[in-house]
This record gives structure tokens, C-alpha cells and sequence, in this order.
């Protein structure tokens, strides 16, 4: 389907051609870029509302700066459409998050535009506050650097290392504080409180339009009232609100709030700021979805809503005759209320993706006992790590490529105090279209390196609900790693009685001859699949279910290395240092021989995809099991030398 941009943003290849517009025609491009991002979303997919929210906000951007040698860094990067279509990627915007497609994403290998490659929230200050420094050290006296960051994302630890550093730096740093109350999720905490005071504030708001319009009535020079206005204000920020401390504190220079869907105002403002040397910082204020009503009124459901129908709102789901089987994080959600419900120690932590984990059921059923504490990873761990130490029995439920920006408390607070935190991996595994920023490739290296940790992965989403049960018994001490990928499982009636499982202990689904298949979490159904087409051309392998990369299930390790000279392991993880590795290690420490084929996520960054493109590409989907299969049996085993 080919979707026409309008006749001002049909000419737009570059930041200069929109240079050449004038400033009335920006109303025009705003209108024209809002519509094609609605238009291209709706039919082929993606991130949604948060673009919508800052479309006057990258006009602007690139009318008054000089971009790329200005440079500007969006934080996470999903509010980014609208600066890809300015940027020379209008006529290719309908391959975003497609396989072998341009990014959801900015990334730097993709244009020079993009400054640097996001996807994780909080980055944003701390690269342009790099960038700043560098062009200082350059003389590049005339090139500015812009962090454009959500209020969500301010939040996070990370933001606040980057203020805190650029207040002292002496660089040239403009802050864009794009706030909107949203993230993913509702925003939550102090901070949160603390913006809102800013721009609800009727007598900071009153006293600051009535000392412009006062001063626009003076016969005095331009200069003269704006430098009048700043001290006046200044004076008058710590009377009527709080608005000043912060960030001026920080020793940033606070203008705003201003109205972000004003492309006049942000114009004048951006133009201004631009001449104004030193670390600054602009608030904006925002609506996500501005001008697609359905988005608007409910943000969540619009981040990123799939494909829908831009006049009725219509959200296509696939139509199915059967039952189908629900997502794994559902299961997650539904599990743990079953199980607080039994336990009053259960408690529940997510940093900002209550709706992704779905722990948002507890935190409705049981607001006292579930918690999202905002982007704040690192802070989620040792929150949960104080609760541990009085005998609560916290399940932590963070996506796994999330988890990366924890591991330092992982270590430090959970795994040296033997503090029995559960740890949910939520999307551990290739994830799809968001690409390698959130892929959950690592986790199961990085964990299962980790002394008093315990790593299972479940096959189904009764074996998820049964570890969840096995994590929260009172006799585990140890922290605690379930980890299951993005998307449904294979069970329609999933709701199955918890059931104890022996911690480091797999499972045999199916005796066979010649070769054996261990796997390690949801890709056992990958080879469940391929076995069945096997047996039709009368090959038989045997599968075992390994559950636990740590500890792993010896007596099954050397019940199979004892059987089988050809044997095949399979994950949804990096082959370096994962299962397949764990069942080599296992192989070279007790001297047995056999030739080991390992399937999972190659030593390479995997782009973005659908999982079936992915799965197949990375060589573990069903069909690479069956080829590894046929190669295996083919060969003759190789004989290995046992260090």
C-alpha cells in the first residue's frame, strides 16, 4: 500500500530543505508529519504515541539547528519517527521494524543524524554531555549538543549522573525535558510530584505571563526586557513554587514550562537558547498521541498498538477458531496473585513496566504489596534485596536485556548475601521487532556465572507456574532466575496446580537412539516440532528438558553422554557461555567423547525481525534443529582431546 506524504513533507529530504520553509509553513509540516506517522503506523506497525507527542518538537529541532553537526540524542529513541522522516528516511519509513528494514530505533550505522544509538531509557544526557565536551576540546566553538529526555526517563539513576556531571563541566549542553506524565506506563515517584508542581503552579504561571505581558508594554530594547525578565523571574520562582531548586541547583539554567505542541513558541525559544552558552535546560510540556484523539485519552494501549484502523480506532487482532495460548508474562501476571494469595510474603517489583510484566493485575489486587518503582533498574534489585533481608519473598520482574543495567546489584546485593530474590527475566531471547537493544540474548551467561545463583528456564506456561511455586517455597535460599521469552507460550488451558520442582533437575520427554536434543526453555517446543517430522523419515532422537542451566541436572547429563555419541543442545540465548556451553563444561570435567552440536543466539549483534524470521535466521527454529539432525548423523563422531 503506498501512503503519499503531504505536499510540504513530500519535498522535505533534509533538514535543509525544511530550512528553507517559513515559519508559517511549519504549522503546515507539523500537520502533514503528523498524519504520515499515523498513516504509515496504522498499516504497517510500530511505536505510536510517543512520536506523536513530540512532532513540533523535531521540527524545530532541525529548523533552528544545524543538524548533523548539531547534534541531537533522543532518549530511548521509540519518540524518534518524526526525525527519521525529516532526516532523509521519509520514502523508506514504511520498512521500520521490518526485517532487513530501517530501525524503530536511531542507530548510528544508519544515518548520520542519528548521533547515537538508543533503545534503553536514560542515555541521552550523558552522550551529549560527551559530545559537548569533545567539541569543546575541538574548538568547535558554533556546534551545539541537544539530550531530548522524558520525563519517565528522567527518573532513572543515569540522568541524574549526567546532570550532575554537566552542572560542573563547563560544556555547552541544552536539556530538553519533554514531559508528558508518561513513559510506557503512567509515570510514578517524587519526581513526578515535583514537575507537576512545576506546571500546576497558578501563581508561578500567573505572575510569569503577567511580568511578559507587563514587560512587552515597555518602551526598552529587546534585550533589554528579556534580561529584565530573567532576573524578575528568578526572584520570583522561589516565592510561588519550587520550580527553581532542582535543576538550577545543578547549576543548569531552568526556562520553561512552555507549551511543546507551540511550534512558534519553540521556535523563538530554541533560537534563543541557542546563543545562550553553558548547560540549560527547557521543559516542555506535551500530550503523547497529541492529535490522534484515541491516543490521547489512553497512552498505554497506543505506545505501540500494532496495526488498527486510523479512522475507527480498530485494533487488528488475528482471528483464531481454536483457544489460543496466552503470553508468558500473562501467566507471570495471573500466577502471582494465585500465589501471594497462599503466601502474605509474596511481593511484587517491576521498574516502569507493570503492563509489559503484567504485574499491573497485583498492583490492582494487591496495591500493598506490588510495586513499580519507575526506570529505575539498579534501585528495583536492592529494593528487592532490603526486602529479602526480612524474610519477604520478592519476585523482581525485569525484561532481560534491562536487567544488564542491574548486574552490579545482582552481584554486590543479592548473590554475596545468598538473599533469595526471584528474579522474572521477562522477554529472555531474541525479542522481534525492537532489535538488539532489547534483545535478551545474555542473561544466561551473565547469571549462571554468578556463585549462589539459581537459572531455569520453563517449556511451557505450567512449568513456568510450577518454578514460580518451587522459587517462593520458604526451604529455597538462594536467589532466584526464571526466565521466559516475549510472546505466547503453546498451552490454551494453561491454568494447570502448582507442583514443587527438585531444583537442578530436568526431564526426559522422549527415549530415541543415535542422537539426543537438550534444550533449555521454550525452544524445546522448537524441537518437539522437529522430532515429530523426524520420526517420519524414521529418525529417532531422544529430548530432554533440561529446566536448569544451574545447577544443571548431572544425573541426566551423564545418563545421555553415556547413550549418545552425537548430541545437540538448544537455547534462546548467546551459544558463548550459555546451556550448550554449561553441557560442554560438564562434558570436559567428567572425560566422556562426543561430538556436540550447540544451536542459540550466534556471536554476532541479531537485528530486528519478526521472531520466525529471527529464529530462522539465528539457525535454532524448528527446521535448523532437523538440518542439524540430518548433518549430525552424517558425520562420524569426532574425537576429542579431554583437558
Amino acid at each position: 500500500m503506498e501512503i503519499t506524504p503531504g505536499p510540504l513533507l513530500s519535498q522535505i529530504n533534509s533538514p535543509d530543505d525544511l530550512k528553507k520553509l517559513s515559519r508559517d509553513e511549519l504549522f503546515q509540516v507539523c500537520e502533514e508529519l503528523r498524519h504520515y506517522i499515523i498513516d504509515v503506523v496504522s498499516v504497517y506497525g510500530g511505536h505510536f504515541a510517543a512520536s506523536l507527542g513530540v512532532v513540533e518538537l523535531s521540527v524545530a529541532l532541525h529548523y533552528i539547528y544545524n543538524t548533523p553537526y548539531d547534534q541531537l540524542v533522543w532518549d530511548v529513541g521509540h519518540q524518534a519517527y518524526g526525525h527519521k522522516i525529516l532526516t532523509g528516511r521519509r520514502d523508506i519509513f514504511a520498512t521500520n521494524r521490518k526485517y532487513k528494514g530501517i530501525s524503530g530505533f536511531p542507530k548510528r550505522s544508519e544515518s548520520v543524524y542519528d548521533t547515537f544509538g538508543v533503545g534503553h531509557s536514560s542515555t541521552s544526557i550523558s552522550a551529549a554531555l560527551g559530545m559537548a565536551i569533545a567539541a569543546k576540546y575541538k574548538n568547535e566553538k558554533d556546534r551545539k549538543s541537544v539530550a531530548i529526555i522524558g520525563d519517565g526517563a528522567m527518573t532513572a539513576g543515569l540522568a541524574f549522573e549526567g546532570l550532575n556531571h554537566a552542572g560542573v563541566a563547563d560544556a555547552d549542553l541544552l536539556v530538553i525535558l519533554n514531559d508528558n506524565c508518561m513513559s510506557i506506563d503512567p509515570n510514578v515517584g517524587a519526581l513526578k510530584e515535583y514537575l507537576t508542581d512545576i506546571t500546576t503552579s497558578p501563581a508561578y504561571n500567573k505572575m510569569r505571563d503577567d511580568v511578559w505581558k507587563l514587560l512587552g508594554k515597555l518602551p526598552v530594547g529587546k534585550k533589554f526586557t528579556r534580561d529584565m525578565a530573567a532576573k524578575l523571574e528568578t526572584g520570583f520562582k522561589g516565592l510561588v513554587s519550587k520550580s527553581s531548586n532542582l535543576f538550577e541547583s545543578l547549576n543548569f539554567r531552568y526556562f520553561g514550562p512552555i507549551d511543546g505542541h507551540n511550534i512558534t513558541k519553540l521556535v523563538d525559544t530554541l533560537e534563543d537558547l541557542r546563543k545562550i552558552p553553558g548547560p540549560k535546560l527547557l521543559h516542555i510540556i506535551t500530550v503523547k498521541g497529541k492529535g490522534y484523539a484515541l491516543a490521547e485519552k489512553d497512552q498505554t494501549k497506543w505506545h505501540a498498538p500494532g496495526l488498527f484502523d486510523k479512522v475507527t480506532g480498530e485494533i487488528y487482532k488475528k482471528k483464531f477458531d481454536l483457544p489460543q495460548p496466552p503470553k508468558y508474562q500473562d501467566v507471570f501476571g495471573h500466577s502471582i496473585i494465585e500465589l501471594a494469595k497462599e503466601n502474605d510474603k509474596i511481593m511484587g517489583i517491576t521498574p516502569a513496566m507493570p503492563s509489559g510484566s503484567s504485574l499491573k493485575f497485583m498492583m490492582e489486587a494487591m496495591p500493598d504489596r506490588a510495586f513499580d518503582v519507575g526506570i529505575t533498574e539498579q534501585h528495583a534489585v536492592t529494593v528487592s534485596a532490603g526486602l529479602a533481608t526480612q524474610g519477604l519473598r520478592v519476585f523482581c520482574n525485569i525484561y532481560s536485556s534491562f536487567m544488564q543495567r542491574a548486574y552490579d546489584q545482582v552481584i554486590h546485593d543479592v548473590a554475596i548475601q545468598k538473599l533469595p530474590v526471584i528474579f522474572c527475566l521477562d522477554r529472555a531471547g531474541l525479542v522481534g521487532e525492537d532489535g538488539p537493544t532489547h534483545h535478551g540474548a545474555y542473561d544466561i551467561p551473565y547469571m549462571r556465572c554468578i556463585p549462589n545463583m539459581v537459572v531455569s528456564s520453563p517449556m511451557n506456561e505450567s512449568e513456568l507456574r510450577n518454578l514460580m511455586f518451587t522459587a517462593q517455597l520458604e526451604k529455597n535460599t538462594s536467589p532466584f532466575v526464571i526466565r521466559y521469552p516475549r510472546g505466547e507460550g503453546v498451552m490454551p488451558e494453561w491454568k494447570t496446580p502448582f507442583k514443587e520442582i527438585e531444583i537442578g533437575t530436568g526431564r526426559k520427554l522422549k527415549d530415541g537412539s543415535e542422537i539426543a536434543i537438550l534444550t533449555f526453555g521454550h525452544p524445546g517446543n522448537f524441537a518437539t516440532t522437529a522430532i515429530r517430522e523426524l520420526r517420519t523419515e524414521g529418525i529417532d532422537p531422544a529430548h530432554y528438558d533440561m529446566r536448569f542451566v544451574k545447577p544443571i541436572d548431572e544425573k541426566i547429563l551423564h545418563e545421555v553422554f553415556s547413550k549418545f555419541e552425537k548430541i545437540i543442545t538448544v537455547e534462546d540465548g548467546t551459544i558463548v557461555g550459555g546451556f550448550g556451553s554449561a553441557v560442554l563444561e560438564f562434558m570436559n570435567a567428567n572425560h566422556y567423547n562426543a561430538t556436540i552440536k550447540m544451536l542459540g543466539i550466534p556471536d554476532r549483534i541479531v537485528e530486528h525481525g519478526t521472531l520466525k524470521e529471527l529464529h530462522h535466521e539465528c539457525h535454532y527454529d524448528a527446521t535448523a534443529i532437523k538440518d542439524a539432525v540430518h548433518e549430525m548423523l552424517h558425520q562420524p563422531v569426532i574425537e576429542k582431546t579431554v583437558i
